[in-house]
C-alpha cells in the first residue's frame, strides 16, 4: 500500500485552488510523483473536477518526450484545453523542458489554471524563473520518508524486519523504494545505483568543467564525511594524496554546488549567537538521506554519533524548521531550529554515558545569554534533564510523543 503523506498534504492543501504556481522540490526517487498523485486524487474529489480539465504530464515518460522547449509544450497545453472551465495542470520533473518557466508565466497570466510542478533540483525556483515569476510560486521541499513515516509504511505493508528499527532507519535510510529489498546487499545495490543513476542524471553533465571520475569521488567523500568539520583544503590534500590527477579548492565547491542543487545535500551555514548573523564560508554538509552514506561507504561501516546528527537535521527540515550551525565563543551548538521568528538551541548525542559526556553536552549552552529553550538529544531511556536545559529522547522525539519549545 502506498502511504499518504499528510504532513506535506496538510501544507499544500490550502493551495489547490489557489493561483500560485506550487513547486514540489526533492533528490530523486524521495516520492515527489506519489504525492503529485495524491494531490490529484484529493483536487478530483475535492472541487469535483473532471478528467478532461486535469492535464498531467511527466517528463521522464517517452510519451512526452517530444515536448524538449517551453514552445511545444505551451502548444500541447492550449491545445489541450478546450473550453473556459479552470484546468489543473500537473508538470512532473519539469527540468527536462528548456525554457520551461516561460510556458508556466503565460499560462499563468493568461488561463485559468492551477498549476503544480515538480523538479529534482534546489535551484527551480532560482535564476529565470524567479525573475518571471517572483511572488507568484511557494516551493515545498520534500524529503524521502522520515522515521514516522518510515514506521507507518512499514506498518500499512506489513513489513518486518530482524533489525531493530532505528538501527534500520539509521543504516539504510527512508527512500521510499529500498523497502522493495530485504537483505543488506540487495539494498545497498539498489542506494548504490540510485546514487549514481542520480549523478549521471542531475549531477554530470557534458558542459562539466570537472572530470566525471572525480566529481563521483570527490561526491562520495563529501556525503560519507556529512556532519563533519568541513574544510576544502583538507578534502583538495586528501584527494591530491590519494589520486592521480590534482583538484584545488575552487572544484570542491563546485562540487558542493552540484550535489546542493541535485538535493543530494544541505549546505549549512554557521550562526554567530552573539551578535546575531550568519558566518560567510563557514559551513557543514548534511545528506538528504542516511541510506546515501552507506551507498557511498566502501567499508560498510557508518558512525552511529554522526548518523544520528544528520537523522536530526533531516526531521528538522522536515518539520519546517529554518536550520543554523550555532557558534560560541567557546565552541559550537549543533543546530539552532528556528521558526516564525522563534528558535531554539540542540545538541545531539549517541550516549550520555559517562559524566564526562554528560558536562561536554549540557555545558556547551554555559555561554549562551539568550533565554531560548535548550535541548539535549541522546538515545538515553532516562530523562537527564538538568539546569533548565531539557534532555529528550531522539526515538520519542522523531515519533511525536515530544515536541520542541521555540521562544
Amino acid at each position: 500500500m502506498i502511504l499518504k503523506r499528510e504532513k506535506y498534504l496538510e501544507r499544500i492543501r490550502k493551495y489547490y485552488d489557489s493561483n500560485l504556481i506550487k513547486v514540489l522540490t526533492g533528490v530523486r526517487r524521495s516520492g515527489k510523483s506519489v504525492l503529485l498523485t495524491q494531490i490529484k486524487d484529493e483536487i478530483t474529489e475535492m472541487y469535483d473536477v473532471d478528467s478532461e480539465h486535469i492535464i498531467s504530464i511527466n517528463f521522464e515518460n517517452v510519451k512526452f518526450a517530444k515536448l524538449t522547449n517551453y514552445m511545444k509544450l505551451n502548444d500541447f497545453i492550449l491545445a489541450s484545453m478546450t473550453d473556459d472551465k479552470k484546468y489543473f495542470l500537473f508538470f512532473d520533473e519539469i527540468q527536462h523542458v528548456n525554457q520551461f518557466e516561460k510556458t508556466l508565466a503565460s499560462l499563468k497570466a493568461t488561463q485559468n489554471v492551477s498549476i503544480f510542478v515538480t523538479g529534482s533540483n534546489s535551484k527551480l525556483l532560482s535564476g529565470r524563473l524567479a525573475t518571471l515569476l517572483v511572488g507568484r510560486c511557494k516551493e515545498f521541499k520534500i524529503m524521502p520518508f522520515s522515521y514516522s513515516e518510515y514506521i507507518e509504511y512499514k506498518k500499512i505493508n506489513n513489513i518486518s524486519e530482524e533489525n531493530d528499527q532505528f538501527q534500520n532507519f539509521i543504516r539504510y535510510g527512508g527512500m521510499p523504494q529500498r523497502f522493495d529489498y530485504e537483505n543488506e546487499g540487495d539494498i545497498k545495490e539498489y542506494l548504490v545505483d540510485l546514487f549514481n543513476g542520480i549523478m549521471n542524471k542531475d549531477v554530470f553533465n557534458s558542459r562539466n568543467k570537472i572530470d566525471k571520475n572525480t566529481l563521483i569521488t570527490l561526491a562520495k567523500y563529501i556525503i560519507t564525511n556529512a556532519t563533519k568539520e568541513f574544510s576544502a583544503s583538507s578534502i583538495v590534500k586528501y584527494f591530491n594524496e590519494n589520486n592521480s590527477s590534482t583538484i584545488y579548492s575552487e572544484t570542491v565547491y563546485r562540487c558542493l554546488e552540484k550535489l546542493d542543487n541535485a538535493c543530494l545535500i544541505t549546505r549549512v551555514s554557521r550562526y554567530d549567537i552573539a551578535s546575531k548573523r550568519n558566518l560567510k564560508q563557514v559551513e557543514k554538509q548534511f545528506v538528504v538521506d542516511n541510506g546515501f552514506i552507506l551507498a557511498c561507504n566502501n567499508s560498510n561501516q557508518i558512525f552511529i554519533s554522526h548518523s544520528l546528527e544528520n537523522v536530526v537535521f533531516n526531521e528538522l527540515i522536515f518539520r519546517g524548521y529554518d536550520v543554523k550551525i550555532g557558534k560560541t565563543y567557546k565552541g559550537e551548538i549543533d543546530f539552532i531550529a528556528m521558526k516564525d521568528n522563534k528558535k531554539c538551541f540542540i545538541q545531539v548525542s549517541y550516549l550520555l554515558s559517562s559524566s564526562e559526556v554528560i558536562e561536554r553536552e549540557f555545558s556547551a549552552f554555559d555561554s549562551i545569554k539568550d533565554s531560548s529553550p535548550k535541548y539535549v538529544m541522546s538515545l538515553d531511556e532516562f530523562d537527564m534533564s538538568k539546569d533548565g536545559i531539557t534532555h529528550l529522547n531522539i526515538k520519542d522525539w522523531l515519533l511525536g510523543k515530544v515536541e520542541l519549545s521555540l521562544t
